[in-house]
């Protein structure tokens, strides 16, 4: 059996001490989570993270830092490799539908986001935010992205 896990990417996005978060209905259930989605076929993680956070929330982002790489099992069995990313928003849409399943956006604080934690989609979200305040940082240059470029050479 060949293990294939979902590759996603997340935004977290902190302004005057609140996060940015989606909430989305998944399976008849109202849940929140960071900006987060599928990288899609030929997508650098990057561009993913810029598209869906603009599709999620209407907001421009711009990634600053690598949070970290986090790998997820759900109840389900199924697993999530989720590559999360610090950064801003700018430039907000009002006019901009958000995509299904997404139905509003949130700016709340750390405790608040705890207090809802049986709402989260998953743990990654709160784990995210605590590592983050506790100021884990990456390089952007952290990540690199090949190609078939005969220059390199593997």
């Amino acid at each position: 059996m060949v293990w294939k896990p979902d590759v996603t990417v997340a935004a977290v996005i902190e302004r005057s001490g609140r996060f940015l978060l989606v909430e989305e209905r998944i399976r008849r259930r109202l849940v929140l989570n960071q900006p987060a989605g599928h990288v899609e076929d030929g997508e650098t993680l990057l561009a993913a993270v810029i598209r869906e956070t603009l599709e999620e929330t209407a907001w421009q982002f711009t990634p600053e830092a690598l949070l970290g790489i986090y790998q997820w099992r759900s109840a389900r069995g199924h697993t999530t490799l989720r590559v999360a990313f610090i950064g801003s928003v700018h430039g907000y849409d009002a006019e901009r539908s958000l995509d299904p399943p997404i139905v509003t956006t949130h700016w709340l604080g750390h405790e608040e986001i705890a207090q809802r934690a049986a709402r989260l989609r998953t743990p990654l979200v709160l784990r995210c935010i605590g590592d983050y305040l506790d100021g884990q940082r990456l390089p952007l240059a952290a990540l690199a992205a090949a190609s078939e470029d005969p220059k390199l050479s593997w």
